[in-house]
C-alpha cells in the first residue's frame, strides 16, 4: 500500500494531535528489447505498462485515500489494509495524524482526495454541520445492522458510522480515599476535597464531565444548555486539585500522590495503572460514551469502495483482530471477548449501559462552555 503521513500546524482546540511526513511510491520497470526479434514483444509489453500506469495516474485504478490516525501504523496495516486490498485488488493510500490536523487539512482543500475519514465523534458532528461528508446509505452497508445500539443511533442520525467506542470512568486509589468510589456523584464528596482531577474542557471527554455535572444536578444538559451543570462544577472545585489535558499525566499524579481520584477514558487506563499497579478502575452507572466514526468524504472518487471498507470496518472478523491487536472496544455486537481480553473495552454490558453524548448540540455552544469553563474551574 501506499502511505502519505501528513501534519498541519494549527491552533488545536480539541484533543491531542501527531503525524508525520513522508511518501513513498514505487512503480514496476517496463520492459525493454533484449535484441531485434524480441523488439516487437518488448515494444507491445511496454505499451501495456504505459497504460496501466495511464490509467493509475488517471484515478482509474481501484485506489481509496484514507484519512486516519497515526497510531499503530505497522499493525494497521497488517491487520487492516493489506487484507483489505488483497480482497478487493485495490490500494489504500494512507495520511496520517491527529484529528485537528486532518480535519482542518480536508476543511482547507475543496480538491481533497481524500475519500474516506476516520474521526473523533465531535469532529465528525462539526464536518457534517459544515457539509464535508457524503449522507452515507446505511442500505449499502450490510454489517450496519450488527452495530450496539448506540452504535446504531450515531449512524442513523447521518453522525458517520462507529468502528470503535471508548467510555469514561473512575480511576483511584484506595489508600488514600479511604472508602471506595462506585458513582460519579462520588467524585462531590467531601473527603476527597483537593484530591480530584477531570479532563479539560478541550479534550476528547471534557464536555462530557458537563453532562456529568448535570446529571449530578438532577438536570438534563440540553434543557438549560448546561447552566445547572456548571453550578455543579463551581461545587466540585474544593475537590478538585488540578485538570489535565492528556491521560498519561495522570500517571505522575498518581505515582507523586498529588492525586487520589481521577476520571479518565478507558483506553488510558493500562498505562496508568501499569505505573500505578494499586489504583482501581471502575466505570459507573450513566458513564459517557465516544465513537471514532468513519465518513465517506464529498469529493470521495470510488463511493462503491469506501462503502465496502467501512462495511470491512465494522465487520466481526475484523473487529475481532483489531480488539486483540489494537485494543479497539468493538462496535459490531457480535464480536466476543473474554474478560480477559476485553478487561480494558467499553465491551459487553459496559457498552450496553453508556450514554451518548450529543455533538450536534455541544459543538455549537461549546465555545461559550469553555468560556464559563475557564470562569469555574481555571480562574
Amino acid at each position: 500500500m501506499k502511505k502519505t503521513a501528513a501534519v498541519v500546524l494549527c491552533a488545536a482546540m480539541m484533543l491531542t494531535a501527531c503525524g508525520g511526513a513522508s511518501t513513498t511510491e514505487t512503480t514496476a520497470a517496463g520492459s525493454q528489447a533484449a535484441g531485434s526479434e524480441a523488439a516487437s514483444s518488448a515494444e507491445e509489453t511496454k505499451a501495456a505498462s504505459s497504460a496501466e500506469e495511464t490509467k493509475a495516474a488517471s484515478g482509474d485504478a481501484q485506489k481509496l485515500v484514507l484519512s486516519t490516525y497515526g497510531l499503530s501504523e505497522d499493525i494497521s496495516e497488517e491487520e487492516v489494509y493489506t487484507p483489505f486490498e488483497n480482497e478487493f485488488s485495490c490500494e489504500i493510500v494512507t495520511e496520517t495524524g491527529g484529528t485537528n490536523d486532518r480535519y482542518t487539512k480536508l476543511a482547507a482543500d475543496p480538491n481533497s482526495t481524500i475519500g474516506v475519514i476516520e474521526l473523533s465523534q465531535a469532529m465528525t458532528a462539526k464536518g457534517t454541520d459544515e457539509g464535508l461528508f457524503d449522507t452515507i446509505d446505511l442500505s449499502k452497508i450490510p454489517n450496519a445492522e450488527k452495530l450496539i445500539p448506540a452504535a446504531k443511533e450515531i449512524a442513523e442520525a447521518g453522525q458517520g458510522v462507529p468502528y470503535t467506542i471508548n467510555s469514561i470512568g473512575i480511576i483511584y486509589n484506595p489508600e488514600l480515599t479511604g472508602f471506595e468510589l462506585t458513582s460519579f456523584d462520588d467524585l462531590w464528596d467531601e473527603r476527597l476535597a483537593g484530591m480530584v482531577s477531570i479532563p479539560e474542557i478541550t479534550t476528547t471527554f471534557g464536555p462530557a464531565m458537563v453532562y456529568v455535572a448535570s446529571d449530578h444536578a438532577g438536570v438534563d444538559v440540553t434543557t438549560d444548555n448546561g447552566e445547572a451543570a456548571f453550578k455543579a462544577l463551581a461545587d466540585l472545585k474544593p475537590n478538585l486539585v488540578k485538570t489535565y489535558t492528556k491521560s498519561s499525566d495522570l500517571i505522575n499524579m498518581f505515582t507523586s500522590g498529588e492525586v487520589a481520584a481521577a476520571v479518565v477514558g478507558d483506553f488510558g487506563v493500562p498505562t496508568i495503572v501499569a505505573a500505578n499497579p494499586t489504583l482501581v478502575y471502575v466505570t459507573p452507572d450513566g458513564a459517557y460514551a465516544n465513537f471514532n466514526t468513519i465518513n465517506v468524504t464529498k469529493n470521495c472518487a470510488n463511493k462503491e469502495l469506501a462503502y465496502e471498507y467501512i462495511n470491512y470496518r465494522i465487520s466481526e472478523e475484523l473487529q475481532t483482530k483489531t480488539g486483540k491487536a489494537l485494543n479497539e472496544a468493538p462496535t459490531n455486537k457480535d464480536v466476543t471477548f473474554t474478560e480477559e481480553e476485553s478487561k480494558d473495552m467499553t465491551y459487553g454490558d459496559k457498552a450496553a449501559k453508556v450514554k451518548v453524548v450529543d455533538y450536534a448540540f455541544v459543538n455549537p455552544i461549546l465555545n461559550n462552555w469553555i468560556d464559563q469553563w475557564n470562569r469555574t474551574i481555571n480562574n
